[in-house]
């Protein structure tokens, strides 16, 4: 009986613990739903849906280290500066490190597709050109003998190179010019404005029109940029684009009104692929430049308005690339111009992993006579040949 009692209150002892024990115990909550980030491919790879929305997001950019030697009239070197120890007159490289943030977006709306696009520029590094002898190419700072300090290493310029809106074939923002985007850049070599073929950065409104059979066409209102390129009333730059593209190239010209000194300019592009590792560019431009000469403008203009910016009228400028297999491939670019200048750049790029690139370029330039007697400075008159070299590494993302 004792027994009986003894395993009885045990039991009843456990129970009460138990008991206790789960009145203790902790409540989890349930877990929220989540809601993943899903890929979105209507646009390309890398782009994923906004949480919430039906809109599409890509990120992006590219981090690039520049390094640089040579002439300073061939953008590639720093010339005449000061050594710290002796006072001598040095040379020595030109070095810029570039972190960039891209952004895209794209919507599908009843009205077409709603895209969006940005790019920010960071700059790291010092100034190119001649310091000795102030007013030549790439002396964008004074004499270092009387204190400047154009060729130290700084933080450099920061800025806002794209901000653009597009709804099907209207776009409006900050970009470049038509000019340049729609009938193409001066081949894949890195200085490829050794003779300057236009200028870019500014404020659009640009409708771009697909008429299908590889045929299109742009027209564009410009605000341009820079002390002489910006528009000084209420008239704007135009510029004017046709295009045929087809399997074996493609066939471009564009037309520019200058609002401010009422002059045209106009490019013509030949594009070929002759293979699948070869491929061939020519462009020629022309610009009338009757207003552009009037001494009364800043000197800088002399001579080129914001489209124009070769020397005299006209300009003719070529080259390729050739793929030597998926890795490595060779670019060229050959310029000219009325004034005799003569510009000639060569690169190798080599892709070492994916996203990586590593970038080795030569770089010539002649001086011609007419750039000397219009006192241009864009290129370094008091010497006629500049050679320069630049490494280029770049990570993309």
């Amino acid at each position: 009986m004792n027994i009986k009692s003894l395993l009885l209150g045990s039991a009843a002892a456990l129970i009460a613990v138990s008991g206790a024990r789960a009145a203790d115990a902790v409540v989890v909550a349930e877990p929220e739903p989540a809601e993943y980030v899903k890929i979105c491919d209507v646009y390309g790879a890398g782009y994923f849906y906004i949480p919430g929305t039906e809109t599409c997001l890509r990120v992006g950019g590219y981090i690039r280290e520049d390094i640089g030697v040579g002439d300073g009239g061939s953008f590639d070197g720093v010339n005449h500066v000061t050594d710290h120890q002796h006072g001598d007159d040095d040379s020595t490289y030109w070095k810029q490190t570039r972190f960039t943030l891209k952004t895209w977006t794209g919507q599908e709306t009843e009205l077409g597709t709603l895209k969006t696009y940005t790019e920010y520029r960071i700059n790291f590094g010092n100034s190119y050109g001649d310091y000795g002898t102030p007013g030549l190419a790439g002396n964008t700072e004074a004499n270092p003998n009387a204190g400047g300090d154009g060729w130290q290493a700084r933080n450099k310029t920061s800025a806002l190179e794209f901000a653009w809106i597009q709804l099907g074939g209207l776009r409006v923002g900050a970009d470049e010019s038509a000019f340049d985007t729609f009938i193409g850049y001066a081949g894949n070599v890195i200085n490829d404005t050794i003779v300057p073929y236009g200028n870019f950065q500014t404020n659009v409104i640009q409708y771009y029109f697909d008429a299908g059979n590889g045929f299109s066409a742009v027209v564009s209102l410009e605000e341009g940029s820079g002390e002489v390129g910006t528009i000084d009333s209420y008239v704007p730059h135009v510029v004017g684009g046709v295009k045929w593209t087809q399997g074996w190239g493609a066939i471009t010209g564009v037309v520019a009104y200058d609002s401010n000194y009422e002059e045209v300019a106009g490019k013509v592009r030949l594009d070929v692929n002759v293979s699948n590792e070869l491929s061939l560019f020519a462009m020629v431009g022309y610009g009338s430049d009757n207003n552009l000469n009037d001494p009364t403008n800043n000197i800088d203009a002399l001579g080129r308005g914001f489209y124009k910016q070769w020397g005299g009228n006209w300009a003719a400028w070529g080259g390729g690339t050739y793929k030597f297999n998926e890795k490595t491939s060779f670019n060229l670019q050959a310029s000219y111009d009325d004034w005799k200048d003569i510009g000639v750049a060569a690169n190798v790029a080599y892709t070492v992993v994916p996203g990586l690139t590593v970038t080795a370029e030569v770089d010539w330039q002649r001086v011609g006579q007419g750039a000397i007697d219009n006192q241009s400075v864009w290129v370094n008159a008091t010497k006629k040949d500049n050679v320069g070299g630049l490494l280029r590494f770049q990570r993309d993302f």
